[in-house]
């Protein structure tokens, strides 16, 4: 006896079944155990077998679909464990052993020679990234394998979209998920009259790789999926680089031509109202998670269309996670939490690609929640929880190029909005001067990000952004502003190793001979880098006191000068 549960690749659960004889039959007809359903299933499809070394899979169906165990088709696998993953068209399965024969299974090693052993991989079928390990292979060179599956995968394609022609189905009225299960069908009817596929191509794989491309965004969606990847960079159509634990790889999956890239590309922006074509070749959006996506295409993109997708994280990241990180430490994460609280307004400052929106995320949350916040964001990414929330977003020129809503607009529109807070996703412009108005004119705790590599480089840069909002200031005017509006300056830096730190924070004690005082508070220092090519260095209070602790404590506050102490903190 043994048991078996059933579940779609969405991870929905069908059945749980108890097998009391020593067969178990699998399949559409009603005379199985376990009944499927689907195009994808023969009516005696599979059959489990319990005998003494364990429980055996046997392919009975002889149909192109078949039966994959942890990812490989297998004609008989076994003996099964809990931890292996069978799978049968759209179904999931488990296998539970009965508890004596699970130890048998453990120790057996008197396996029938023509039974196929599979060993458990790290993957579910369809759902993520298969555990391969990456190779840092960058000469951008696409493998025979890859250009094989494209062809096939366009011929598939293209037969597929000849058979919705010839049905005259109206794709724009289904839903996403009639569309998904009707394209599923035709691709396995299309593949089912293909004579001359090579067996070394897994079927089911390369008609799910046909299925994502049709109504999904293809090869892009296994990326999407592996929870490692940061970074996915799409050169062309057959050139796709990601980025893991700050290294960058060439994958093994492509799209199978430039139409293809720009299906994808369409698919993210038309649901947010942009567009992209020759008239607009570029275009900034999100996906459904939040992840950034820039594209842009020829003939801006000698290579073909192009698509740079930062991912945002599905676990939402706190000031403790930073900390785990090794991105600071304790003392830094109890002054910026009591910066934000005693509202002081700050400017995170660093690269692409350093964190500053991570971190601006994180900021923002410790932000108490009777206060009422109003967020503006070229394209929105931050995630906030407080109850009294308003979230703007920046609208580009339509088609006629007229209707477009810049930052600055949302920015000066927000001051009417009663906000408490004001938190600017990236100043990049004119915006700069609104903003540091803002911080000027009673909304004090405001936050905002600005590119820059020091804390010092943060001011001139924001001079310059003053600078483009067309006001004909003088330096010493702009500066002045500048120090009187901004109170700290959070410096985040993206090292080598692809590790993300906050390398300084700074207070700005104001203006003296026309240039603003920076007084760095923490820091972080490198000593060196050990064999495996990570950064080595600790985080260290300089032994400033800042000007508003000192506030607090004349005014009976109760703050921990301690953090501030000259000393090491690794």
């Amino acid at each position: 006896m043994f048991e078996v549960k059933v579940r779609t690749q969405k991870g929905t659960e069908v059945a749980h079944l108890r097998c009391t004889s020593d067969n178990c039959g699998l399949g559409k007809s009603k005379s199985n155990l376990v009944v499927l359903h689907g195009i994808k299933i023969a009516q005696e499809h599979a059959v489990l077998k319990l005998v003494e070394n364990g429980i055996f899979i046997r392919d009975i169906s002889n149909s192109r679909t078949g039966v994959a165990v942890n990812g490989k088709k297998i004609e008989e696998s076994g003996p099964l464990t809990e931890d292996d993953t069978v799978q049968i068209g759209g179904y999931i399965i488990q296998i539970t052993p009965p508890k004596s024969q699970q130890h048998k299974i453990s120790e057996s090693t008197d396996v029938n020679l023509d039974i196929v052993e599979t060993k458990p991989q790290d993957n579910e079928i369809t759902e993520v990234l298969p555990q391969k390990k990456p190779v840092n292979k960058l000469d951008g060179k696409p493998s025979k394998d890859i250009v094989e599956r494209n062809n096939w995968r366009k011929k598939v394609h293209q037969a597929l979209l000849k058979q919705i022609d010839l049905r005259r189905i109206k794709v724009n009225e289904m839903s996403d998920d009639v569309l998904r299960e009707k394209s599923r069908e035709l691709i396995l009817q299309v593949m089912e009259k293909i004579n001359d596929l090579p067996k070394h191509i897994d079927h089911v794989e390369l008609a799910n790789e046909v299925l994502d491309e049709t109504v999904g965004l293809g090869p892009l969606e296994k990326l999407l999926s592996d929870k490692d990847i940061s970074e996915i960079m799409v050169n062309s159509h057959d050139q796709i680089f990601y980025e893991k634990a700050g290294k960058l790889f060439l994958s093994d999956v492509a799209f199978t031509d430039d139409h293809a890239v720009i299906g994808a590309i369409e698919r993210i922006v038309t649901p947010l109202g942009r567009r992209i074509d020759e008239s607009s070749p570029m275009v900034d959006a999100r996906l459904k998670d939040g992840s950034r996506v820039n594209a842009i295409i020829p003939p801006l993109a000698l290579k073909g269309p192009s698509i740079t997708i930062r991912k945002f994280m599905s676990n939402k990241l706190t000031a403790e996670d930073l900390v785990g990180f090794g991105a600071m430490n304790y003392e830094m994460m109890e002054f910026l939490k009591n910066a934000v609280l005693y509202k002081k307004n700050m400017v995170v400052s660093g690269g692409t690609g350093s964190g500053k929106t991570t971190l601006l995320n994180v900021l923002s949350n410790y932000i108490p929640d009777d206060e009422r916040i109003v967020t503006v964001e070229d394209s929105a990414e931050l995630k906030l929880t407080q109850p009294n929330l308003v979230s703007l977003e920046a609208r580009p020129p339509n088609q006629e190029g007229k209707g477009a809503v810049e930052i600055r607009d949302l920015v000066k529109n927000c001051l009417r909005m009663r906000p408490d807070r004001v938190v600017v996703g990236e100043c990049r412009g004119g915006e700069a001067l609104d903003m540091l108005q803002a911080m000027n004119t009673g909304h004090d705790g405001s936050l905002t990000t600005a590119h820059a590599n020091r804390p010092r480089d943060c001011i001139s840069r924001l001079e310059v952004m003053v600078m483009m909002s067309g006001m004909d200031l003088p330096v010493l005017a702009i500066r002045e502003q500048i120090a009187s509006a901004v109170d700290i300056i959070i410096q985040q830096t993206r090292f080598s190793d692809g590790s993300r730190r906050i390398t300084s924070i700074a207070e700005l004690t104001g203006i003296e001979s026309g240039t603003v005082q920076l007084a760095e508070i923490f820091r972080f220092t490198r000593s060196g880098i050990n064999r495996e090519g990570k950064i080595l260095g600790h985080f260290e209070a300089t032994g400033l006191i800042p000007e508003f602790y000192e506030e607090l404590s004349r005014n009976g506050i109760e703050v921990n000068l301690g953090i501030f102490s000259k000393r090491d903190v690794i």
